[in-house]
């Protein structure tokens, strides 16, 4: 295999998407590691398979964590974001309180729309790299984007008045 169709000749940055997607889907922890190193360890076995005609690097790698997570997802007992319905105040930050709310929101979203959201802020993928990953038009992905975040907004409307900060952190209008 030539260095320049080797899709994880640079892997480091790729991983750190993988995590990161992984991450905003399951959870930080050890979960998002297992299923982070599964997904390389699919791509380092299937690595001859990658046809740089059919997209990136990114996506590619991206579509196996997607294959991982879902399979993650199916093997768990408790659900992907197991959250209280209300966040409870104590000593924590004020942050800790809108990532709790986020999560509560964004679990009660439909799986495309979690994963359209992980995609964008957990992957940090564009648009146009969405629709490598996801195999959709460019417009579709920011029309399913757009209607995925109104439907999160109306969620954080309708909890805690910090959930109103949280829609901020995402640049919401609530």
């Amino acid at each position: 295999m030539t260095r320049g169709r080797d899709p994880l000749a640079d892997v480091e940055p790729l991983l750190r998407r993988v995590y990161s997607y992984v991450a905003y889907r399951i959870g930080d922890g050890p979960d998002a590691q297992d299923v982070t190193s599964e997904t390389l360890e699919r791509a380092l076995r299937g690595r001859a398979t990658y046809d740089p005609s059919r997209g990136t690097p990114v996506a590619w790698i991206l579509g196996i964590a997607r294959t991982c997570v879902a399979d993650a997802t199916a093997r768990r007992e408790t659900p992907v974001a197991d959250v209280p319905d209300t966040p409870v105040r104590s000593d924590l930050e004020g942050d800790a309180v809108k990532r709790l709310t986020l999560a509560a929101a964004i679990a009660a979203l439909d799986e495309r729309e979690q994963d359209l959201i992980a995609l964008r802020y957990g992957a940090d993928l564009t648009a146009r790299r969405i629709g490598e990953v996801l195999g959709m038009q460019t417009n579709a992905v920011e029309v399913a984007l757009y209607r995925a975040l109104r439907r999160l907004a109306e969620l954080l409307a309708r909890m805690e008045p910090q959930a109103v900060q949280a829609a901020e952190v995402l640049g919401l209008d609530l």
